[in-house]
């Protein structure tokens, strides 16, 4: 077995989700076509909610940033108040949202929007969140050793809460320290993990990030962050000059702490 040995200064491990911890199967052919099916149905029984009304006008801000983009939807603000006006309304948002994840976006409006429809799904019973089964006996193994374990993932800081309160394993939240989404930066972006790093309050080699994503991989490490690229089913290929730099692992099994002695 490959053995990855954990720098001495890492106190804290930074994890992606979406192959990474759980499989890209499960968000790609369970919880994004649970969206697209039903999307126009939670708008229609959900649209005089505050909250729903909250989700509305963000995607109505973001279609106007994206007015220039090609294909963009555009979402027209309510007129009358006439029925056949607000289906138009709802068609329209569900035109956007389909369009933005054709594109695989991942603006703060879709996946705020994504994230109270799984709340919706989750707390029904209506589906379960997968994990990798390596990585909940990793991390509780990580915790015991004094290791600090944080997420960062595009999805919103709701919606990772609920893939770990409602997984195949249990309510596993506990064994999270803390969330961060886009709305601390992109993930591709150096200086996102600066602000994570600030937030937890250490510095950026005291990370340990893992993710499947070399784009991810190389801005964490623009900011002084140790990474870890992480090799699973379904995963993207890695190009032979990325398998040659990156330190690859297939499992958090293979990750080694040193003693902390």
């Amino acid at each position: 077995m490959v053995v990855l040995s954990v720098p001495a200064e890492v106190t804290v491990i930074l994890l992606d989700i979406e192959g990474t911890t759980t499989p890209i199967a499960f968000v790609k052919d369970i919880l994004f076509p649970y969206i697209e099916k039903n999307v126009k149905e939670y708008l229609q029984t959900h649209w005089e909610e505050e909250e729903c009304q909250q989700d509305v006008s963000l995607l109505r801000k973001q279609a106007e940033e994206d007015a220039h983009l090609d294909g963009a939807v555009p979402i027209p603000a309510a007129s009358g108040s006439g029925v056949d006006d607000l289906q138009q309304m709802i068609q329209a948002v569900v035109d956007n949202v389909c369009w933005q994840m054709s594109l695989d976006r991942k603006t703060t409006a879709l996946k705020q929007l994504q994230g109270h429809m799984w709340r919706t799904a989750f707390t029904a019973g209506l589906m379960k969140a997968e994990f990798f089964a390596d990585v909940v006996p990793a991390v509780r193994k990580w915790r015991e050793a004094g290791m600090k374990v944080y997420v960062y993932s595009s999805g919103s800081v709701e919606a990772q809460k609920l893939l770990f309160g409602h997984s195949t394993e249990g309510d596993i939240l506990e064994l999270v320290d803390g969330h961060f989404d886009t709305k601390i930066g992109r993930k591709v972006e150096s200086e996102s993990y600066r602000k994570i790093a600030d937030s937890i309050g250490c510095s950026t080699n005291n990370i340990l990030f893992l993710t499947d994503v070399t784009r991810e991989a190389s801005a964490a490490e623009e900011a002084d962050v140790h990474v870890a690229v992480v090799v699973r089913p379904g995963n993207a290929g890695l190009t032979d000059d990325e398998k040659t730099y990156y330190s690859l692992i297939t499992s958090f099994s293979e990750l080694y702490l040193p003693s902390s002695t």
